[in-house]
């Protein structure tokens, strides 16, 4: 492992050796050790760069939210009265409405709270270090030791003066809240502006005041033989302050509950595969079983399979089914037992992989029985709670998302019983299954169940209806039928009869029929909205996923023929691929999913600058991660036909490994930056919100005042 471990980190370092003696002799055990904390220490030294700007940040905040008013008030009340909405308008209203019959007109009221405001002045200094000792590794281990606790200190400062800035925030508001208030009821003049500004608030046109009420006298220019579209149509939602959807509290709750169990899983299990590929490039990383690539690497597939991409499907699957047949959940509560069977399920599956405990090695077939029996015991509740709502829907028609929703739902539970009832895994009945397994739960459950999503929410989006509803329909049934023959195509040469290799290659060739005519359905649903594009922060993550729908299950196709098998397969281009599909399709489009309903749920939309990011370093990740791995590869398979040894293939994919770790970093940043725009979108105060409170407030405190 050490002799590896050299020969790889000279290519990492861009030489290329003659001989294997050379390799060994080019680096001692020093400098490669020198040259893998340095690059840990540069990890750590960008995250200390983005905790200063985050500090900056923060500081900025802090001076806007502590400076002082305009010492002209009449301006400054001006300036506040454009700032208010209708609601707080009404409050102000209210309140002077209630002071004016108040005897004696000047009783007072004091609302009680004391905010003490606590700060920690927090210096850390690092004494610059000779520049000749950068080169031993115990100087490299001691500054990243030091600079750990640096950014832990910098991380609780952040959240020291957040907690500051959130409490002037509120002094602030509750302050001018006051102000207004007494302005209102001693000054005419700014409650009659009050009052023209609740006017003008209020205004709504009445649609004919170009056209006027009198009735048409030359019929000439009407038109005529309008033909109507049957097909649903759906409201967009504006991009900016969009207004909430009006779903009763408890589903609103419900499907945030699923999207956050969702991102905290995306969140670990990425952070593990981040862990894995700095392993490729420094196998000598650790030496714990826990953490030991055999142990990882299915917890890692398995938590970002089942946890992220199933609970977010699932959970937005709550809002899609009852929403396109007009009815409501049939039952909250066994769609809360499904969200705790399915993460029990993650749970206790991360920790018996960890420990050792798996099915035997089948790929994303690692979790032991009772495990996967738990998860699909969720499934099974939650294919109930959509039969159920779908039952009562009072639309005559199911709507074609909810066919390819209830027909993933139907297909993971049948696969999950497949994979894992024992009676016909013997032989070669076990690389059948496995085939089978892997194949369907990627096409038949995570591509049928978003293809169901993007046909509600692109016409949603784009305002729009589906360009061609049996377009749809030929996909649905040509997917159904072609897709659950093609597991095989994974053990082409293998002992496997040659016939039912050929059914795959066929099924898989056949698999062009749904994903020509979705691709098309899609594309031609955009024509004429390309150019909204560039001013929309959900639709690039849509035209991303369906671009990589198009490519990656054109590749898979390609991959499927035996010439081209036979160079491909068992090489890091079966990897890439993996990652263009279900990262390149599922995760963009559950993404654009949860960027269009979120903010519809909450009324609070995510920062564009931090969307843009999120999108651009997930698909820059991508491209830096699968290209050098299909490039690698390729060479990898031609040098295994060739004859040459099995280490030389290992010692070429070592500079491609590299970009690997490079990708796989930066798509890991893009869900750190995710998980900020889901905060953004769901528990971040805004100054809306804080006004309600402060009003909210005075109105308990005039209520116990009246009451006195």
């Amino acid at each position: 492992m050490r002799t590896k471990t050299k020969m790889m980190t000279v290519i990492f370092m861009g030489s290329t050796p003659a001989t294997h003696a050379d390799t060994i002799s080019g680096y001692s055990d020093n400098e490669i050790s020198a040259i893998l904390l340095g690059l840990l220490m540069g990890m750590v030294v960008f995250i200390l760069l983005l905790l200063s700007l985050w500090l900056y940040r923060l500081v900025t905040r802090l001076r806007s939210e502590t400076r002082e008013r305009d010492p002209d008030f009449q301006n400054w009340c001006e300036q506040q009265l454009t700032g208010l909405d209708q609601a707080e308008i009404d409050h102000l209203i209210a309140r002077h409405d209630i002071r004016q019959k108040k005897t004696g007109g000047k009783s007072k009221f004091i609302l009680l709270m004391i905010v003490i405001i606590t700060t920690t002045k927090a210096h850390a200094q690092i004494t610059p270090a000779d520049a000749g000792l950068m080169k031993s590794p115990g100087m490299i281990i001691m500054l990243t030791l030091i600079l750990i606790p640096l950014l832990l200190a910098l991380w609780l400062t952040g959240i020291k003066i957040s907690r500051i800035i959130a409490r002037a925030q509120y002094r602030r508001i509750k302050k001018d809240i006051s102000d207004l208030t007494n302005t209102a009821f001693a000054d005419p003049e700014f409650y009659r502006k009050l009052i023209e500004r609740k006017a003008a608030l209020d205004f709504r046109l009445a649609d004919s005041e170009l056209r006027g009420r009198e009735p048409v006298a030359d019929t000439r220019g009407m038109l005529h033989n309008v033909s109507e579209v049957h097909s649903p149509r759906f409201l967009s939602s504006k991009r900016k302050a969009l207004l909430p959807h009006e779903l009763p509290p408890g589903t609103v709750k419900l499907i945030l509950w699923y999207l956050a169990s969702a991102t905290v899983w995306l969140i670990i299990g990425t952070s593990i595969g981040e862990y894995l590929g700095i392993k490729f490039v420094s196998p000598d990383a650790d030496h714990i079983s826990w953490l030991s690539f055999g142990r990882l690497r299915p917890v890692h597939t398995n938590m970002v399979f089942w946890g992220w991409s199933s609970l977010a499907m699932i959970g937005l699957g709550y809002y899609v089914v009852p929403k396109v047949g007009n009815s409501h959940i049939f039952n909250l509560r066994i769609a809360y037992w499904s969200l705790i069977a399915i993460n029990t399920a993650i749970i206790c599956g991360t920790v018996s992989l960890m420990a050792g405990i798996n099915n035997g090695g089948g790929e994303y077939r690692e979790y032991t029985w009772p495990v996967m029996s738990l998860f699909t015991a969720g499934i099974l509740l939650s294919l109930y709670n959509y039969f159920q709502t779908i039952g009562s829907r009072s639309t005559k028609e199911i709507y074609i998302s909810n066919w390819y929703i209830v027909s993933a739902m139907m297909f993971i539970a049948i696969i999950a019983i497949v994979g894992y009832v024992p009676w016909w895994q013997n032989g070669l009945g076990e690389t059948i299954v496995q085939g089978y397994y892997m194949h369907q739960a990627v096409g038949m459950w995570f591509m049928l169940f978003n293809l169901g999503l993007i046909y509600y929410f692109l016409p949603q989006q784009l305002n729009t209806p589906i360009y061609s509803y049996s377009l749809g329909i030929l996909a649905f049934w040509a997917q159904i039928l072609f897709y659950t023959l093609i597991g095989t195509h994974h053990f082409l040469f293998s002992s496997i009869p040659w016939w039912l290799q050929t059914i795959a290659i066929v099924g898989s060739v056949g698999m062009l029929i749904p994903v020509f005519a979705g691709t098309t359905n899609f594309l031609m649903t955009m024509r004429g909205n390309f150019n909204k594009i560039g001013r929309s922060y959900t639709l690039p993550f849509y035209l991303v996923g369906i671009l990589f729908y198009f490519t990656g299950s054109t590749q898979g196709t390609a991959e499927a023929f035996r010439e081209t098998n036979l160079v491909w397969h068992f090489t890091d281009f079966t990897t890439a691929h993996s990652h263009l599909t279900m990262y390149g399709i599922i995760a963009f489009l559950l993404w654009a999913s949860i960027y269009t309903l979120v903010p519809r749920l909450t009324g609070k939309e995510p920062a564009q600058h931090w969307v843009g990011a999120h999108f651009w370093l997930a698909l820059l990740g991508l491209l830096f991660y699968t290209i050098p791995l299909m490039i690698g590869g390729t060479l990898r398979g031609m040098a295994w036909q060739t004859g040459r040894p099995f280490i030389e293939s290992v010692t070429l994919m070592a500079p491609y490994w590299l970009w690997r770790a490079i990708g796989g970093t930066l798509m890991w940043l893009s869900h750190l930056i995710f998980c900020w725009n889901m905060y953004s979108m769901t528990l971040r105060k805004t100054e809306s919100e804080i006004r309600r409170k402060v009003l909210d407030a005075i109105d308990d405190s005039i209520n116990i005042t009246t009451a006195i």
